[in-house]
């Protein structure tokens, strides 16, 4: 069937960023950070950080990826330049890990907290107890709107930044296929993982492609957002759909996974892939001969992790902070097959963050 515009604004009803059905969140307990000795526990909210001395803060993400590896490498190199101890914490989608983690902090005493959260059902609760607490928190990866007197957020805008990949996949089919040509599209995301967040990034793509007028079909459309997982979904689905023209991967590892899945199906130069997020990895597939990926739009995630922590401190040590009580959108970075000078600069970018 033909995909409409209606058809597509469908998944944004969801709330954000979260649903747990298809990862981690089982409830079974995890360990919680490794112990350190504990900072002096005074209230953030009152004593500014320089006058108390605690210099210690943590960094939480809930996934191991190139994304979260860069916003993690941010955070780092933003309390470095401040004078700032940083303790790291990988929920890998595990929301009580996520709640342990806060927990545990707050306990050592730790001043404040920069994190990507997992859900938006279930950790504002822990979030704002924290700050009630006395505990700084400071947000990226998703909107303030769920965490009430947050620092700030920080964060790419999902729908502008891969409407930009679906400006390129208009190009290239303009260049590509006949004017009244209807192209089949199959779609990877993370629907059952954020739901909101992957809406937005699928809607953004095929908003380009209805604003240019293609003629476009979506034919399948499942969810795989870790590589070895797209490998699979994306080689089912090209079994399933011997006719598919192009797939559209809306994350990093289904991006990847998906390019894999079209070279073992032997289908390199007939179907085509247009995917989310950038990587080492990603600018050696847009480079190679395989001519498979042709465009990605990457989220900026060291400039995501190094803002969340640099207002973290600034809020800490009472000075201003830029956008506070706000979600503040750190821009995306297209990257196109054929543009060797924007891949060479951005992996050395990538390479020097790392």
């Amino acid at each position: 069937m033909k995909k409409s515009k209606k058809l597509l604004a469908l998944a944004l009803g969801m709330s954000m960023v979260v649903s747990l059905a298809a990862c981690g969140g089982s409830g079974e307990t995890t360990p919680a950070p490794e112990d350190t000795t504990p900072a002096e526990t005074t209230p953030a909210e009152t004593t500014p950080a320089e006058e108390t001395g605690n210099k210690l803060i943590a960094g939480i993400v809930f996934q191991e990826d190139q994304f979260f590896k860069l916003l993690s490498a941010g955070y780092q190199a933003a309390a470095d330049e401040y004078g700032y101890e940083i303790q790291m914490t990988n929920t890998n989608n595990d929301q009580t890990r996520e709640t342990d983690a806060l927990n545990t902090y707050l306990a050592q005493g730790v001043a404040g907290v920069a994190i990507s959260p997992l859900n938006t059902q279930t950790s504002p609760a822990t979030i704002a107890d924290v700050m009630d607490a006395g505990m700084k928190v400071a947000i990226c990866n998703n909107s303030i709107d769920a965490f009430p007197g947050a620092v700030a957020s920080y964060s790419a805008d999902n729908y502008s930044f891969c409407y930009q990949t679906g400006e390129a996949a208009v190009k290239f089919i303009q260049e590509n296929y006949a004017e009244d040509e209807t192209i089949n599209i199959g779609v990877i995301q993370f629907k059952t993982q954020i739901p909101e967040q992957s809406a937005d990034r699928v809607n953004g793509f095929f908003a380009a492609l209805d604003d240019a007028g293609i003629n476009y079909e979506i034919i399948a459309d499942q969810d795989a957002w870790l590589q070895d997982m797209a490998v699979e979904t994306a080689g089912d689905m090209i079994s399933a759909n011997p006719d598919l023209d192009i797939i559209y991967a809306a994350n990093d590892g289904g991006t990847v996974g998906s390019v894999m899945a079209v070279e073992n199906a032997g289908k390199a130069g007939e179907l085509f892939v247009f995917g989310t997020d950038g990587s080492e990895q990603i600018v050696d597939l847009l480079k190679d001969d395989t001519n498979i990926l042709q465009a990605v739009t990457a989220q900026d995630a060291y400039a995501i992790g190094y803002s969340t922590v640099e207002a973290l401190i600034n809020s800490l040590e009472g000075n201003p902070v830029e956008g506070e009580g706000e979600t503040n959108i750190i821009p995306g970075i297209p990257l196109v097959r054929g543009d060797t000078e924007s891949l060479d600069t951005y992996l050395a970018d990538l390479q020097s963050m790392m």
